[in-house]
């Protein structure tokens, strides 16, 4: 599909890309979500936790969090309370690990992991409640909604109606060589940081699986995955781990209406993040760019009572319902 204009303006003082990511993660606080949790089970033997927004509605809106974000990540609650105010169900689905509790295999989840999302999924089915899902994803969430709609190896059901994606690393080489870049070490630091700690739980539980000497020296992504992130879920390095999960070699195959919103000053993103001749060749892809936004900013702290991203996501999906 053609690149679409986008609407999305910001105050001149706040369009700078790190401002617009950093202030909202930090200051952003979205009041009036009350969860419901729900543990489900894997063919594993773990365990994913779910936590549910509902009003009672055919419709659900299915959502998948950042790289170590969770439900309670306010971009997520943000797209829950905009989901209900529309008389939408919201359902968040906290990778393993992300939950608050270490999940029960030495393995946890990648950027990638699109065998937990159809375990979801199947799940949410299996209700037989609803006639309508809508997936959206925020940064490493896009990257494994895409791949998922992408894919091959998981019948995407009828009910899904369309997807959309904000801030997505579709290349994680160019994502990660770009994070490690000097002037995103802040971000760097925190992502390492907080891996770092899952790593230092889990080895408690399986120390014959993960060391964690290694961890000291670690100082960005090439270093954690080649180290934890490719062996623990069987790829022979990181940059292998990065091109078999990469969604962009996806985006081809998928055929439900999803809207791909990645703003050009998103300083985690390298210029291979920007799917543009993909979305040019495939008639159900849109691919929105605003010239500011960040890395799943898309509003100001202060903003209430929802983002420019809430209400572009749940636009697109009332302009497909209408077309059903």
């Amino acid at each position: 599909m053609p690149i679409l204009h986008s609407t999305y303006s910001t105050p001149w003082y706040f369009r700078n890309g790190h401002l617009q990511t950093i202030l909202p993660a930090l200051f952003r606080k979205v009041r009036g979500v009350n969860y419901k949790r729900e543990r489900i089970f894997t063919s594993d033997d773990d365990f994913l936790e779910l936590d549910w927004s509902a009003v009672g509605s055919s419709q659900l809106v299915l959502i998948s969090h950042g790289l170590e974000g969770s439900s309670e990540t306010q971009y997520a609650k943000g797209m829950c309370k905009s989901a209900n105010r529309n008389n939408m169900d919201a359902l968040v689905w906290n990778y393993r690990g992300c939950s608050g509790a270490v999940n029960k295999q030495p393995r946890f989840y990648h950027s990638g992991e699109t065998g937990d999302l159809d375990t979801v999924m199947r799940h949410v089915l299996a209700l037989g409640k609803y006639h309508q899902i809508y997936l959206i994803g925020f940064s490493v969430g896009g990257n494994i909604t895409l791949k998922y709609l992408g894919e091959q190896k998981y019948p995407i059901p009828g009910v899904i109606k369309c997807a959309v994606t904000f801030s997505v690393p579709c290349d994680l080489a160019g994502c990660a060589l770009q994070l490690a870049g000097r002037v995103n070490w802040i971000y760097m630091n925190r992502f390492i940081k907080s891996l770092s700690a899952k790593i230092k739980s889990k080895a408690l539980i399986f120390p014959e699986k993960l060391d964690v000497k290694h961890l000291k020296n670690i100082k960005n992504f090439q270093q954690f995955d080649t180290q934890y992130t490719a062996p623990l879920h069987s790829y022979s390095s990181a940059e292998d781990y990065w091109e078999a999960n990469s969604s962009k070699q996806f985006l081809k195959n998928i055929y439900v209406p999803t809207l791909i919103v990645t703003a050009l000053n998103d300083p985690f993103l390298s210029l291979s993040c920007y799917p543009i001749l993909e979305a040019q060749s495939n008639k159900n892809l849109f691919l929105e760019m605003p010239k500011y936004g960040g890395h799943c900013g898309f509003g100001l702290p202060w903003q209430h009572p929802e983002y420019w991203s809430e209400w572009r996501a749940i636009n697109f999906i009332k302009e497909w319902c209408e077309l059903i």
